[in-house]
């Protein structure tokens, strides 16, 4: 209920401020605001990158590679038959000393857990955990019951498509030691890129991400976990109690909950976990849905903490602020454009032209930031990285303007749900031989960052 009223207040208040704004001011003041704001905070990051990157050619960042927890490797498994066994084999072959691994089978309807018992039995590290039919549902929940088992003082998250290089653990682990640091997030990347025209655009997807997380960690702003390769303090999980039961995008909650702690959370853009991406377009609108709308409540559960913690660096509140305009952004600019049709049907005076304007320099921001990414994460020539940015920018236009507003519509109208909209694995062949060949890319991406 709170955040149905949270989330109302915000709406209202966003229109009241267009109405207000577009009856009494200039818009064109609105446009420069805007542009300025946004490019002032690229540049911020740009620069703090840039000078990270200098400062640690010149003096290298001290890691102590002699810190080797126990970790624990928890792998959740719902309806994973086809890809379960190959993801645990690959986890195994890790070269890092001390892991063991967690299975769990979340109340799966094929033989997911028949798979996992017998893993256990031939695999000395690995333990199945077969879940009751009649237990809470979700990866959270899943989580937190493992927890009840795991004997490390660190844990390592994998979804069930997950491939990893043997060196992962002994490369991501040493970031997690400082006393601060509560959480380390592994690089995402797509194995099966060149599928389709929407797997491209998922890993260019990524790429930007890629790119505002490193920015992020730069500044040591609000670094979020991405749920696959993320690697977590026991000490930090038991200060937040554990992953949250009642949220639909555990990941994404945690992160906000650790930096409201005070946690500093970690990106690490030099170690890759590969994952497929979706391959059908329905599917995908599920899981976006499900990512909106786990991130919008999170927000929104937490708001308060968000605002007014004492623990949280004023740095890390600033920059989770600046990011919650993801969300509204989208909402203001239809919003926008709603208001000046009913203007312009009524034939009242209208700002038609500064709202497509602000439109455009909105899309051109972002497709500046694809172009950057796509062309230094994935390597592509510059006509490729152009042609993709432009490709990926319109695909984000037509999967994210849509989703976040039926979501904001959902959240307030609707009772909240606890569906998932599971992403199916298994629908594409993973090589194993490709993920093992990317050694060279790897290196040119950490000389990159």
């Amino acid at each position: 209920m709170i955040e149905r009223v949270v989330l109302s207040i915000l709406i209202a208040s966003l229109w009241l401020f267009l109405f207000i704004f577009q009856n009494f001011m200039s818009t064109f003041w609105a446009i420069i605001f805007l542009c300025i704001f946004m490019v002032s905070y690229a540049i911020y990051m740009q620069i703090a990158t840039k000078h990270q990157k200098r400062k640690h050619r010149k003096q290298p960042e001290e890691l102590n590679w002699n810190y080797k927890p126990l970790v624990t490797v928890m792998i959740p498994a719902h309806n994973e038959q086809d890809v379960i066994e190959k993801t645990v084999e690959n986890i195994l072959e890790m070269t890092y000393e001390k892991f063991e691994v967690i299975v769990i089978d979340d109340r799966s309807e094929d033989n997911t857990a028949e798979k996992l018992k017998e893993l256990e039995q031939k695999y000395e590290k690995v333990t199945a955990l077969i879940r009751d039919k009649n237990a809470f549902p979700g990866k959270s929940a899943v989580l937190n019951e493992a927890m009840e088992i795991a004997k490390g003082e660190a844990i390592l998250v994998f979804d069930a498509d997950a491939r990893v290089k043997p060196d992962f653990l002994t490369r991501l682990v040493p970031h997690l030691e400082k006393d601060c640091v509560g959480a380390v997030q592994a690089r995402k990347v797509i194995i099966n890129r060149e599928e389709n025209f929407l797997t491209r655009c998922q890993d260019n997807e990524y790429a930007l991400d890629t790119h505002f997380q490193v920015g992020r960690d730069s500044i040591k702003g609000a670094v979020e976990l991405r749920g696959n390769g993320e690697l977590l303090k026991r000490e930090a999980l038991e200060d937040i109690n554990g992953w949250n039961n009642y949220t639909i995008t555990d990941d994404l909650d945690m992160s906000t909950r650790l930096h409201i702690k005070g946690w500093d959370v970690r990106f690490c853009a030099d170690v890759c976990v590969y994952e497929e991406a979706v391959v059908k377009f329905i599917p995908l609108l599920k899981q976006r849905r499900r990512w909106v709308e786990g991130s919008i409540r999170r927000y929104l559960e937490h708001f308060w903490g968000v605002l007014f913690s004492k623990d949280m660096s004023l740095r890390v509140s600033i920059d989770m602020i600046a990011y919650i305009t993801e969300f509204i952004l989208p909402f203001w600019m239809i919003s926008e454009i709603c208001f000046q049709a009913f203007k312009y049907v009524k034939d009242s005076p209208n700002c038609v032209s500064s709202s497509l304007l602000v439109s455009v320099m909105v899309c051109a921001f972002f497709t500046m930031g694809l172009l950057y990414s796509v062309k230094k994460y994935n390597h592509l020539s510059r006509w490729q990285s152009i042609v993709q940015a432009i490709q990926t920018g319109i695909f984000l236009c037509c999967v994210w303007f849509p989703v976040v507003v039926f979501i904001v519509f959902k959240i307030i109208f609707f009772k909240k749900t606890m569906d998932w909209g599971k992403t199916t694995h298994g629908v594409t062949k993973i090589d194993e031989d490709n993920v093992l060949s990317e050694t060279k890319q790897d290196k040119m991406t950490e000389s990159a960052v």
